[in-house]
């Protein structure tokens, strides 16, 4: 079992910046690829960033050259640095695990519960 804690969500005017955080706890798993999703009121939950195991990354159109994901693995840790933020950006962001279980041997995906942030124009 996997345990995610996303921080950092907040209140910040449009042309801010938050970084959020996620860390992955639990016991006999390995990390593999891991994301960042955005959900808004109304809306479905959309990838914005993902960084896979090496570092490659991939981003929405809608926030290509404003945020950033990175990972410290030594921590379990997955960040999204969010810069020039917008009103759009406002809602729920949730941070999901790619991870292969090493007691059962498969691989599983897990999620956070989220943290909000609130964009105000």
């Amino acid at each position: 079992q996997v345990h995610l804690m996303e921080s950092g969500g907040g209140l910040v005017q449009a042309g801010g910046s938050l970084k959020l955080s996620c860390v992955a706890s639990g016991t006999a798993f390995r990390l593999t690829d891991m994301s960042w999703y955005h959900e808004s009121p109304g809306q479905d939950r959309d990838e914005v960033a993902w960084i896979s195991l090496n570092g490659r990354t991939n981003y929405a159109t809608s926030v290509e050259g404003r945020f950033t994901i990175s990972r410290d693995d030594s921590k379990g840790m997955v960040y999204l640095q969010m810069d020039s933020l917008k009103p759009e950006d406002t809602g729920i962001y949730y941070c999901k695990v790619h991870v292969w279980n090493m007691d059962v041997e498969r691989y599983e995906d897990y999620w956070g519960k989220g943290t909000q942030v609130t964009v105000s124009s």
